[in-house]
This record gives C-alpha cells, sequence and structure tokens, in this order.
C-alpha cells in the first residue's frame, strides 16, 4: 500500500491491506483495527458484523477457497470461516470465526472469535476472545460455551510520569479485555516494572518492583464491578510512588499503573482469568 497522509481530524490512517483486501491502520506506532468512522473515511468498506475494514467487497467462495490451503483441520465437523488463515485445528465441532489468522485448536466443541489473531484454546467449550490469549475450556459436552474456563492474558504499557495511567492488552493502546454479560471472573495478575530511562534523580536505571494484583471482576446484565487487594512482592531502589490497581471502565478490564515523575518505567502483567459464565441474568 502506498503511503497515505493522515485525514485532518483523524490520528490514524492505512498502513497496509492484506491479500484478503483487509486493511489494517496505523496510530504511528501502533497497528490499529480501525473502526467504521475511520475506516469509510479514507474510502474504504466496513463490514459491520465482522468488524472489518476492506479495500473490496470479499468473494466468499474464493475467499474460502484461499484461507482453506493455509488451514489444517483434523477432526470431523470443525469449520474455519471467510478470512480465516494459518489456523490447525484437532478435534471435533470447533470453529474459527471469519478473518483470524494463526491460531490454534486442540479439544472439542471450542471457538474462537471474529478477527481473533494467534490464540490457542484447548478442551471443551473454551472461548478465546483476545488476540495473544491461551484459554483452557474445562466444560461437560452439554455445557454452554465458555461456561468455565482460565484464561491467560497480558497487559502493559510505560510510564514517563507520576499519574496513574491505563495499561493495555497486548501494549496495544486502547485495547482491553471485555468482561462477558452475566460473568464472574477471579483475575490474578502478576505485576512488573523495571525503571529503564529518564532523567530523574531519585532512583537509578535497573530499579524494579513486583505486585501481585487480585480479585474478582463480575459483569451483571452489563454493569461491571470489582473488589481487589494488592500485595508488595520484592523490589529494588527507589520505588515508593510506584503501583499497579485493577479496575474497571464499561465492560472492560482495566489494568492502571503510577510510576514516578521524569522516570521511564516500563510495565508487564501476567493475568490469569478464572472465569465462570452463568447464562443468567445477574
Amino acid at each position: 500500500m502506498t503511503a497515505i497522509s493522515y485525514l485532518t481530524g483523524f490520528d490514524v490512517k492505512p498502513l497496509s491491506t492484506s491479500s484478503l483486501g483487509v486493511v489494517t491502520f496505523t496510530d504511528g506506532t501502533n497497528v490499529i483495527t480501525p473502526n467504521q468512522l475511520q475506516c469509510e473515511a479514507y474510502g474504504y468498506t466496513y463490514d459491520k458484523a465482522s468488524g472489518t475494514c476492506s479495500i473490496f467487497r470479499f468473494n466468499t467462495n474464493l475467499n474460502r477457497s484461499f484461507s482453506n490451503e493455509s488451514n489444517k483441520l483434523q477432526g470431523a465437523g470443525n469449520a474455519t470461516e471467510t478470512g480465516t488463515i494459518n489456523t490447525y485445528i484437532i478435534g471435533e465441532k470447533n470453529t474459527v470465526k471469519g478473518f483470524s489468522r494463526n491460531n490454534i485448536i486442540v479439544g472439542n466443541q471450542n471457538e474462537i472469535a471474529n478477527s481473533v489473531n494467534n490464540a490457542n484454546v484447548y478442551g471443551t467449550l473454551g472461548e478465546a476472545t483476545a488476540d495473544n490469549s491461551i484459554v483452557l475450556g474445562g466444560n461437560a459436552p452439554t455445557d454452554n460455551l465458555a461456561e468455565r474456563q482460565s484464561i491467560h492474558l497480558m497487559y502493559g504499557t510505560h510510564t514517563t510520569a507520576g499519574s496513574t495511567v491505563d495499561s493495555y492488552l497486548n501494549n496495544i493502546s486502547g485495547n482491553y479485555f471485555t468482561i462477558p454479560d452475566n460473568t464472574a471472573m477471579y483475575f490474578h495478575a502478576d505485576v512488573l516494572a523495571v525503571r529503564v530511562g529518564g532523567s530523574s534523580e531519585t532512583g537509578s536505571i535497573g530499579d524494579f518492583a513486583s505486585w501481585v494484583e487480585r480479585g474478582v471482576v463480575i459483569n451483571k446484565s452489563g454493569t461491571l464491578s470489582i473488589e481487589r487487594e494488592r500485595d508488595a512482592i520484592k523490589s529494588s531502589g527507589s520505588v515508593g510512588t510506584w503501583r499497579p490497581t485493577a479496575t474497571v471502565n464499561g465492560t472492560n478490564f482495566i489494568m492502571d499503573v503510577r510510576g514516578a515523575t521524569d522516570a521511564t518505567i516500563e510495565w508487564a502483567s501476567n493475568i490469569r482469568f478464572t472465569q465462570i459464565k452463568t447464562g443468567v441474568a445477574l
């Protein structure tokens, strides 16, 4: 794709087009999946059902033929929808929704959501909804999809000031993990922060701190609440103002972090969720 300038009023622009015509955007640093307004402002076609921006309308039969060349399915009743690439399934009755790539499923009746990449799902009736996640479904064949499962994912960011800011799912600005409706999730986050730069004379490069942030977040018919606690584990150097705090915003799980003024600090949160998706209105 030829380099495209930012349109007036937009802080994202097209970056590249896949062989299937799916257009990815960038904010100058990160790869972004555009929303409908951003996509159509640059003259592309937005598909509401798949949440994708494309340079042309897809020929379903052609795309399926192309995608199936790079997908490997072993077992009965497995399905990969349009635009699925580089996916490996071993088991029965598993489904990968459209415009997904580089995924693995081992088990039965599992599902990877639309436009999810680099996910691994194991077991029975597990559901992956986030890029780069690992999901274990521990259900009976008669249970609901994702009724009981564990999810493993990462949040990250860097700070240069002493204010509290969000960290992001996969360290991609604006990305968060969404808590499904009528679902309770225990979370256990191993959080590590390391100072890598900055002009502050308080502390030095190589200072570090670690914590366990844990609790329960619950979505009751679209309204989230959270109960949490934090334990400091080990640290070195001047880290007195540093801290992580789990919180929620809308239907998103947030891992807030606070660093120090004029200190560049890298943050990583290894988060494991234990999920019960109730199937009833809470």
